[in-house]
This record gives structure tokens, sequence and C-alpha cells, in this order.
């Protein structure tokens, strides 16, 4: 008989030994247990220490050592149920884990018209660095989902074993489904309604097609952790220098701070925008996000010239303390280099994420903006972006490649560091 069939066979005795009327303490079941596995205990040491240790230093099944010592240690709550709870300093572990919440990243994007291979582009260049897996919500016009799905399904295991993704269609919950769809960019109107969409989400980075990750995007999930009590999104300012900035000379309607923010890269608490209140100039007690969107959009209409990011201007605007600001190298436009080279940031660490508006990724004029993704990052990516900038010396952005070289050469010397150094040095 082996040690299980034992233990089980002990608690059999025991359970019969209580429907008699003979009910013993707790301790008494414990050392009843002990007895009928020693052979011959030694007075000087417990058996169960000693199996214990017996255990631990062989190995074995460490469920088996747990069910003893849960057995012998734990009250029982009557007389047929007992508390299997998990001693807390227990040296065994579980083979296999499961993932906590956090250890996996959502993002989100909006794709429309012949933004297909941009958006897949963009997705493989958040895969290239990142540490987590990513959970991707595509949200797609019909004639795009099935492409989206046939692409993404033929990618390798090697990478598609590192993400999950969901596709959903075009919707919006309140006003004129047209209207919201034409207000900027197609579909871009979409971002603002992923609270009340994705309602099983906590947090999101949401980001524009055009844009491509230079670094882990693990690194701007962590701005989630240095959100105060009342911030619950992430974003970087239009513009660094008011005097240049489009909001700060332009703008008829409200928006946030000196040079109003980019809602091209947006970080996102959902559960907090959920539950919050927002103040305005419509009514005083504050509405929730899905009330609030509609009637501003109805105010201010004929006053808004970029769309859904002018309504997030608004709303912020309104209430910055909901608004926690990062650096301008983690949203990187031509805005930052064509007029001269006015992100610090970017030129202290690097772009972070580069966003590549004004249609750059579609044309010449911004030649500095188009990186090569491909499957072998260090064929197709490390040694042509060395050379590329000879050609681009002559734009305004091309004239400072430290700008757009010195991040990713960084994270791509980790990631030869991790994933080749390590690997050989290991076998």
């Amino acid at each position: 008989m082996n040690v299980l069939q034992k233990l089980l066979s002990a608690l059999h005795h025991h359970l019969q030994e209580n429907a008699s009327g003979e009910r013993r303490s707790h301790s008494d079941f414990g050392r009843n247990v002990a007895e009928k596995f020693a052979k011959k205990p030694p007075v000087e040491e417990p058996l169960q220490g000693r199996k214990e240790r017996k255990a631990i230093n062989r190995g074995v099944n460490a469920k088996r050592l747990n069910a003893l010592h849960v057995l012998t240690l734990q009250p029982a709550v009557n007389t047929s149920v007992f508390c299997f709870s998990k001693p807390r300093n227990f040296v065994g572990r579980p083979l296999t884990k499961r993932k906590r919440a956090e250890d996996v990243m959502h993002l989100a994007v909006v794709a429309c018209g012949n933004r297909l291979d941009e958006t897949l582009t963009m997705v493989k260049s958040a895969l290239l660095f990142s540490l987590k897996r990513i959970m991707f919500h595509i949200f797609a016009e019909d004639p795009l989902a099935p492409q989206f799905e046939k692409r993404l399904n033929h990618w390798p295991r090697s990478i598609s074993s590192k993400f999950q993704y969901r596709i959903y269609p075009i919707t919006f919950s309140v006003g004129n489904a047209d209207e919201w769809k034409k207000l900027f960019k197609p579909c871009a109107a979409q971002r603002l309604f992923l609270p009340v969409i994705l309602k099983d989400v906590d947090s999101l980075l949401y980001v524009d097609t055009d844009v491509l990750f230079l670094r882990p995007m693990d690194d701007i999930w962590s701005f989630l952790k240095s959100f105060n009590s009342t911030q619950l999104a992430a974003m970087a300012p239009e513009h660094e220098v008011p005097k240049i900035g489009w909001y700060s000379r332009f703008a008829r309607h409200p928006f946030y701070g000196v040079t109003g923010v980019n809602s091209g890269v947006m970080l996102m608490n959902l559960t907090r925008i959920r539950s919050t209140l927002f103040k305005n100039s419509m009514i005083p007690g504050g509405l929730s996000w899905e009330d609030i969107l509609h009637p501003l959009y109805q105010k201010y209409k004929n006053h808004i010239t970029w769309g859904d990011q002018d309504l997030l201007n608004i709303i912020f605007h309104y209430n910055p303390e909901c608004l926690f600001i990062f650096p301008c190298q983690w949203n990187y436009r031509p805005d930052h280099c064509m007029y001269g080279s006015n992100c610090k940031g970017a030129e202290k660490e690097g772009v972070s994420i580069l966003h590549g508006n004004r249609g750059v990724y579609h044309d010449d004029k911004q030649p500095a903006f188009k990186f090569p993704f491909e499957d072998n990052m260090f064929q197709s990516l490390f040694y042509p972006i060395q050379t590329k900038f000879l050609d681009t010396v002559n734009t305004l952005c091309g004239r400072i490649p430290q700008v757009f070289l010195k991040q990713i050469e960084k994270t791509m010397k980790k990631a030869f560091d991790e994933k080749v150094v390590r690997h050989v040095r290991h076998n």
C-alpha cells in the first residue's frame, strides 16, 4: 500500500469513528494518522518531520506531502468537510502557473480603408521587443476583418505565441454612426468608445495605425503605475513650443494646457474612466464618459478640426487632474523635427514610439520615419538603419539621425544580449 492509499484509509477510518459518535480532538486525529504511517517511529524525532524532510530532500511529489501537512495541521470545519488551504511557507511549487491579469498587456487599434499593412507593421513592431504577452483589440471595417484574420493566423509560431487578438466591427453606441465615422479620418472616432465597448478590460494602450514601437511596449505600459489617485489617462503634448503649436494658435474650442495633447498614443485606465463623472460646460453635476461624448460633439462640431482628438482636449481641459502627461519621445511626430528639433527628451534618450502622422508613411516627404520591420530584426532593421540616414540628410528630420537611432540601438542591443548572447552562453 503506498503512502496516499494509507492516508486515505486513515481518513476513512476517522470519518467512521465520528459517525459512530466517537469524536476526537484535532490533535488526536493528527497523532492517529501519524501512528498509522509509522513502522518503528524513533523516540527522538517525530515521524512526520522525518518524512517531510526526506520527501523534500529527494524531490518527491509535493502533492502527497501537502495533503499530509493539511490533514494533520488544519482544523476540520465539520465531521465531513476539511479545509484544504495551502500552507503559507510550504516548499513545493505547482508545475504550472496561471498567468496573472497584469502579465498581459492590452493594445487597441482602429483600421479602416487601406490601413491593413500599416496596422500589421505596427503590430509586428509591438511584438518585436515586448516582454509580456499582448492582447490586440483590432477594430476594423467589415472588408478588412477577414484579411486581418488570414494574415495574423499565418504568422509563424515563434511570433503568434506572443499574442492573442480579437477583431471587432466599427460601432458607435450613441449618436449618428455615419457622423462619427466621418468625424475626422475614417473611423478614428471609434477610440472614444473603447471604455464603453471593452467593459471587461481594465487598462489599455490605444495607438493609431501609423505608429511604430522602437522599444518594448512594457515600458510605456509601466506608466500606469505612475498614475496618482485621480489620473485615468495619459497622452503627450501636441507640441513643445507654444509659438508654433496648432492649438495655441488656431483652436476655437477649449483644449488641455498650453499646447493641447495628441491622442495618437493614449494610455487608459478604463475602469477609472467608466466610474468617473466628468466636469463640463453643459451641466453642473458632471457626466459619465458614455453620456458626455454625444452632447459634447453636438456643442462643438462646428468648431473642431481634428475630430475626436479635439473632443478629448475639451474633456481634459475641464478635468486636467485626470490626465497624466508623458514626454514627447513617447509620441514622436514630424512636428518635432520638421521645424527644427524641439523634443529634448528624444535628443537625450532617443525616440521610444514613432508616430508617422501627416501621411509620412505614404509619401517621401519624411523618409526618416520609414523603418523596415521584418521577421529577422538584426538583418532587416539593425544594419539598414545605420545607412538609411545617408539618404535622408537633405530633409529636416533626417539631419538629426541620433534622435531616431539612439533608443532603438539601445533596445536592440539589449534584445541581442538577451536572446542571442545569453542563449549561446547557456548552450
